[in-house]
């Protein structure tokens, strides 16, 4: 059974929902799937820039009803 991983940053400000995701991608295996939700209008530049600097995927960015979902897949490793 594959389990969904979701993260809700509702209430968070910036910096603190790249340090939550920094914190649940290392639990991650890579190419493991997880949805975030947040309400900081500062996230969706956060997250394309935290995806860009450090390779994970981010595979679709919405803003819905003033929520922001992102699904991110974290990158394969390179080196095992």
């Amino acid at each position: 059974m594959i389990t969904e991983r979701k993260i809700d940053l509702t209430g968070l400000k910036c910096p603190m929902p790249i340090v939550q995701l920094a914190k649940l991608i290392k639990e991650l295996d890579a190419g493991e799937e997880f949805t975030a939700t947040a309400d900081d209008p500062a996230f969706c530049l956060d997250v394309e820039s935290w995806c860009n600097k450090t390779g994970h995927e981010l595979i679709r960015l919405e803003d819905s009803n003033e929520r922001l979902v992102a699904v991110i897949r974290k990158k394969i490793s390179e080196v095992e």
